[in-house]
């Protein structure tokens, strides 16, 4: 959806939008200097750490290091999705969002979702009317579900026979073609069309528009499979949609805790004992999307896994999602089930309160030095260094600079029983290796090319307009720099857009590590004059054209003299012509040339 949307009407639309009025509409901002400040919406704290710059359209919290643009703001403080948040701010502007060129056009899904609507109501219907007969309400009351939950949640019953969704929805072809895109009913290789949910208890899933997109059923009996899902569709995909989540913000006002459990059961019988804030994925692992969409609701997650091999497994699938997203404010935490147990039969035999009880939940950093503990031998010296080789990776998916990382080093070093500096002398220096294994011709000078293209990045972000002293970005192509790509994207972005921002800069590399960097890079401050930043600019693009032509320098000469083509001799001349005289061969390598 995101990427039908054209990025020229991004950029656009961002222009016209002043993030200050967008987030003032949402907690008061007080104007401080340049920026306007506020207590951060992301998480707890006294003193004012959220700062947005209306000069580069874009905000920053000092304190968890979220950021982002206007559109950005909508979704993580308005738990928007992202065509919702582009379709909000647009309203706002009067603009009206075109479909990108050359693009499919994006369809208009209300037929389905109005035929989803209609299902839910047959289902709700049945459970009334023939759940009895059926045995779906004897099995809903066994499991301890009252009637008014149960009609909450829309829960209903898809009765035996092969026909039955057809022949109450499906009046027409058009009607039926419409049942097939939505899974409700399959097409018959020999022809003709059936049902997919019979004699099942049916539980709607709903987006967060609580529209519902698609169906979980669980058999009656001993059939199989014990749970089948609506398949994907133009409207559902399970990688992304959570059950209960829509019910959840709708119970609770503000939810500050949210509980992932594995099965429908879970999330209703948790609501019936007074837990509104469970959801569930549906019959699939988690996802990096579900962990992302759940931390734009609630600051906390508890996972809830069996504590079997299985449970284990899918708990560190979740741990490894969710590092990278614990920005300060964020918790993570697992609670797992006794043998036998799930989160259905447990609130049932311990209640509510035991089944909230934070003390019962292991949190995610006790979770990872346990099971890692499990992996290397702590009594011996070469277990203690397995240890730190085997944690480092997944410590530095923490985000950069948190209190979260260094709390982690320093428990890693106590546990390893070195000293934390020395393990961070050990970290710092693995980083650098592989950076000069990937990158072998830094040579002199090439140590200060990475905060070069760094300083040239920041600067841009801070003055876009800066783009206009590169005459062409590609002199930079053949520079053997790291991040010497995104800077030319960056500096051929801002040429394209002259009035871009930086919130619009960020906003075009949404969702990649590229544009993380670049939020991170654009809350850098400087404190430079309107001359001061075009120095500081220029002089670092100038450096990286020497560094870029000192590479290529060493590269040519590297070559005989008999095999460099026509064009390399002309070009090796002119970079030994314009060569700094300090530098040794210089004369003697123009004369091999003749």
């Amino acid at each position: 959806m995101a990427g039908q949307i054209p990025q020229d009407f991004i950029h656009d639309l961002l222009s016209r939008i002043d993030i200050i009025d967008v987030i003032d509409e949402h907690l008061p901002l007080r104007k401080a200097g340049r920026n306007h400040h506020a207590l951060c919406p992301f998480h707890d704290e006294k003193t004012p750490s959220f700062t947005v710059s209306q000069e580069k359209q874009f905000y920053y919290c000092f304190g968890c290091g979220a950021s982002g643009s206007a559109i950005s703001f909508l979704m993580e403080h308005a738990h928007m999705g992202f065509v919702d948040a582009v379709s909000a701010l647009a309203e706002r502007a009067g603009l009206e969002i075109p479909n990108e060129p050359g693009a499919q056009r994006s369809q208009d899904h209300t037929p389905l979702y109005e035929l989803l609507k209609r299902a839910a109501n047959y289902y709700s219907r049945q459970l009334r009317e023939y759940g009895v007969a059926g045995g779906a309400v004897d099995y809903l009351k066994s499991r301890g579900l009252s009637g008014n939950l149960a009609a909450e949640f829309g829960v209903g019953f898809a009765p035996s026979g092969w026909d039955n969704v057809l022949r109450a929805l499906g009046s027409s072809d058009e009607v039926v073609a419409d049942l097939v895109r939505t899974g409700l009913v399959i097409k018959k290789d020999e022809g003709g069309y059936y049902d997919r949910f019979r004699e099942r208890i049916m539980f709607p899933i709903r987006d967060q528009r609580g529209r519902v997109v698609g169906f979980g059923g669980r058999v009656l009996g001993d059939g199989t499979p014990k749970y089948l899902n609506s398949p994907e569709t133009p409207v559902f995909h399970k990688g992304r949609e959570l059950y209960g989540l829509y019910e959840a913000r709708q119970g609770v006002k503000d939810i500050h805790r949210l509980f992932v459990v594995e099965g429908y059961m879970d999330v209703l019988a948790l609501a019936q004992f007074g837990v509104r804030n469970a959801v569930a994925t549906l019959g699939t692992a988690i996802t990096k999307e579900h962990v992302e969409h759940l931390f734009r609701v609630s600051p906390e997650m508890v996972f809830c896994f069996d504590g079997d091999v299985a449970g284990q497994s899918a708990a560190w699938r979740a741990l490894e999602l969710a590092l990278p997203l614990l920005r300060d404010g964020r918790q993570a935490s697992f609670l797992f089930m006794p043998e036998g147990e799930d989160p259905d039969s447990y609130i049932r035999k311990e209640g509510g309160a035991a089944f909230e009880d934070r003390g019962k939940a292991v949190p995610l950093s006790d979770f990872l030095f346990q099971t890692l503990s499990k992996r290397a031998d702590l009594t011996s010296l070469d277990g203690r260094a397995r240890l730190v080789e085997i944690a480092k990776p997944l410590i530095s998916k923490l985000p950069e600079g948190g209190a979260l990382q260094q709390l982690m080093h320093k428990h890693l070093a106590e546990i390893a029983r070195i000293e934390p500096e020395f393990l961070t002398t050990i970290i710092k220096g693995g980083r650098q290796a592989q950076q000069g294994a990937s990158n072998p011709r830094r040579g002199e000078g090439g140590s200060a090319s990475p905060s070069l293209v760094r300083s040239a990045i920041t600067l841009l972000l801070q003055e876009p307009t800066l783009a206009t002293l590169v005459r062409d970005p590609s002199d930079f192509k053949d520079a053997d720099v790291p991040g010497i790509g995104l800077l030319i994207e960056v500096i051929r972005l801002a040429q394209a857009k002259p009035d871009i921002t930086c919130g619009a800069i960020v906003e075009h590399w949404r969702g990649t590590d590229e544009g993380r960097h670049l939020a991170k890079l654009a809350a850098v401050p400087h404190h430079l004059s309107e001359a001061g930043i075009k120095e500081e600019f220029s002089g670092a693009v100038k450096r990286i054209l020497e560094l870029r032509n000192r590479q290529r320098r060493e590269t040519l000469l590297k070559i005989a003299p008999a095999d460099l083509t026509t064009t390399q001799k002309q070009e090796l001349r002119l970079l030994l012509a314009f060569s700094s005289p300090s530098e040794a061969g210089t004369t003697e390598e123009m004369e091999k040339l003749g």
